[in-house]
C-alpha cells in the first residue's frame, strides 16, 4: 500500500478534492483494516469561501486548516457527528481542506456494519457522519499525518472517468460554488 505523499495535497484545494475521487481511504484499528474508495468530496478554502471554517479567523478548532497539507482535520458537528477532512492547499494559500463525504466500502465491512448498526451497504458510508461512525474516526485523529502509514491514511486508486460537480451540501453561504465532486452511481 503506497500512501499518498504530501506533494499530492499541496495543490489547489478544488483540484485535490477531484483528485481524491477513486483513491482508497484506509483505517487501521488494531489488527483490523477498514477501507473504501472515496466517491464524494467537497472543497473548502479560506477567506473568499464563506462556507469554509477558515473564512473568518483562525480558531482552536480550525487552526489545522492553516497548517501543513496532508493532515487530518476532524471536527464534531451538530452535537452528534464527526466529519473528516484532509488539509489541502497550494503552498502560498492561507488555508484549505477537503471534506470526505462518502466512500464505497471495500474491506472491514462487517466491522462497519457493527459500528453503524445497519446492514444496508448503500447506507453505510454515504455521508460524512456515517463514514466517520463506520470507520471509527473521531477527534483522536485530529492533526494525524495522513502521509504516513498511521492508523488512518489514503492510498492511490483508480482515476474515475467521469466526475460530477454540483453545489456543496448543507451550507447556507457559498452555495453558488460547484465544489462538491462525486463519481456517479457509486452505490
Amino acid at each position: 500500500m503506497k500512501v499518498l505523499p504530501r506533494k499530492f495535497y499541496i495543490n489547489d484545494t478544488k483540484q485535490v478534492a477531484k483528485d481524491l475521487l477513486g483513491k482508497k481511504l484506509v483505517r487501521k484499528i488494531g489488527n483490523k483494516i477498514l477501507s473504501g474508495v472515496i466517491v464524494e468530496t467537497e472543497a473548502y478554502k479560506g477567506k473568499n469561501d464563506p462556507a469554509s471554517h477558515a473564512a473568518r479567523k483562525k480558531t482552536e478548532r480550525n487552526k489545522i486548516m492553516f497548517g501543513e497539507s496532508g493532515h487530518a482535520y476532524v471536527y464534531f458537528t451538530y452535537g452528534m457527528h464527526y466529519c473528516f477532512n484532509v488539509v489541502a492547499k497550494k503552498e502560498d494559500a492561507e488555508s484549505g481542506a477537503v471534506l470526505i463525504r462518502a466512500i464505497q466500502p471495500q474491506q472491514g465491512i462487517k466491522h462497519m456494519i457493527k459500528n453503524r448498526n445497519t446492514d444496508v451497504i448503500s447506507n453505510l458510508t454515504n455521508g460524512p457522519g456515517k463514514l466517520t461512525q463506520a470507520m471509527e474516526i473521531t477527534l483522536k485523529q485530529y492533526n494525524l499525518d495522513l502521509t504516513k502509514n498511521n492508523s488512518l491514511f489514503i492510498i492511490d486508486g483508480k482515476t474515475p472517468t467521469k466526475v460530477i460537480a454540483k453545489p456543496r451540501v448543507g451550507i447556507k453561504e457559498g452555495v453558488d460554488k460547484l465544489w462538491n465532486f462525486s463519481i456517479g452511481n457509486y452505490f
